[in-house]
């Protein structure tokens, strides 16, 4: 911004980002950027905080973890999702875990376990939607859970799994896609835009 603002601005033209203001978001531990066919130290190299202009940087974080505050579900014990919460912060400081190579082993603490049963997808299943087919209709209760899964194929496991649970008769919606019938190109950016 330097050589934008030095024909308008008559203050020292050497100063970062033209002497302007910039916020820079994100957190550094989730969105590193893509290099391809990069190593890990080519990556951490085109890294902001690798930059040059890292030194004139003031680094403001977030010490409330709002989403846990503002976080409602009957079910929920409070204490324990401080813990998660405080747990899962450790693991992204780099304070849980052994060795600095871009691996590590974490201890999954006890109460965060899901009970395994004889089949792993059942407990999870179970530990995630208690009482599902008294509560499938209720949207709220689906709202407020989720279960993540690594590959679509595991995705398509627990979504099959879930499919069993269900007797209620299974309903098919059709859909139509069509070009929309406009007369004029002004009729159609009026119904866009309206």
């Amino acid at each position: 911004m330097r050589d934008i603002l030095s024909c308008c601005h008559d203050g020292n033209p050497k100063l970062p980002f033209g002497g302007k203001t910039i916020v820079f978001g994100g957190d550094f531990r989730q969105v590193l950027p893509v290099i391809p066919k990069g190593t890990r130290q080519d990556i951490v190299q085109a890294s902001l905080n690798a930059s040059h202009l890292w030194q004139y940087c003031t680094v403001l974080k977030l010490t409330k973890n709002m989403r846990l505050k503002n976080f409602t579900n009957e079910l929920a014990n409070p204490s324990i999702l401080k813990l998660f919460a405080d747990w899962i912060l450790q693991i992204g400081d780099g304070v849980l875990g052994e060795g600095d190579d871009g691996e590590a082993e974490i201890d999954i603490p006890e109460n965060f376990h899901v009970p395994v049963m004889s089949d792993p997808i059942e407990s999870i299943v179970n530990t995630t939607y208690p009482d599902f087919l008294k509560n499938m209709n209720n949207i709220s209760y689906l709202e407020g859970r989720a279960i993540l899964a690594p590959t679509i194929d595991e995705v398509d496991r627990i979504n099959d799994f879930m499919l069993l649970q269900n007797n209620s008769e299974e309903k098919t919606y059709f859909s139509s896609d069509s070009a929309c019938s406009s007369t004029s190109d002004s009729e159609l950016l009026q119904e866009i835009h309206s």
